[in-house]
């Protein structure tokens, strides 16, 4: 074969590969290598005389209290508006229960509507009373949404001419007082996280 490079010509098994060198390793002077050793071989190196050196003695920092950048808000005007939500949630179903059931047999429409009405304002308060104990922005308007449905549903006794006992018209202090809590600044600083 003429290709073949090792069968004719010496010369030109140079153009070999090989795996292993066949010959004396050669000994010479140790290279240049940019190698990082773990340890210094020589003396330390010091600053000129009269130069600032690039750092100097850092003190141990000193244990402090971490303070909040505001104090935890005053929960009361919280507590208020959600006991009263709570109120206004009773007194609505109160109010809702006498209504249909006095009303079933004589106008089937308007007892649709007011316990349509009543589920909105039960599902308003209740979220916005979980979103105010979780301090939630939102929880504010819901209580608010809710107290207002409660007062339509109040005034549908008098739409409906509805005679009911004295005490049944206070019941909306309740939703008023929620309405009005929910507005109050101490309870806008505690739904702030």
């Amino acid at each position: 074969m003429a290709s073949d490079p090792s069968s004719s010509d010496p010369s030109s098994s140079a153009r070999i590969i090989r795996r292993h060198p066949t010959g004396e390793i050669p000994v010479g002077a140790d290279p240049q290598t940019s190698i990082i050793r773990r340890h210094p071989t020589g003396e330390f190196p010091t600053a000129a005389a009269g130069t600032d050196p690039q750092t100097s003695y850092i003190p141990r920092a000193r244990p402090s209290a971490v303070v909040p950048k505001s104090p935890w808000p005053n929960p009361r005007a919280a507590i208020a508006t959600a006991i009263l939500s709570i109120l206004s949630g009773w007194s609505t179903a109160v109010i809702a229960t006498d209504l249909i059931t006095g009303w079933w047999e004589t106008d089937l429409l308007f007892c649709v509507a007011v316990a349509f009405l009543t589920a909105i304002s039960a599902a308003a308060l209740i979220a916005g009373l979980i979103g105010l104990l979780l301090r939630r922005r939102v929880s504010r308007l819901l209580i608010i949404v809710g107290a207002v449905v409660a007062l339509m549903i109040f005034s549908s006794l008098f739409v409906a001419g509805a005679k009911l006992p004295p005490i049944v018209y206070a019941i909306p202090v309740f939703p008023v007082a929620a309405i009005v809590a929910a507005l109050l600044p101490a309870t806008a600083r505690w739904a702030r996280p």
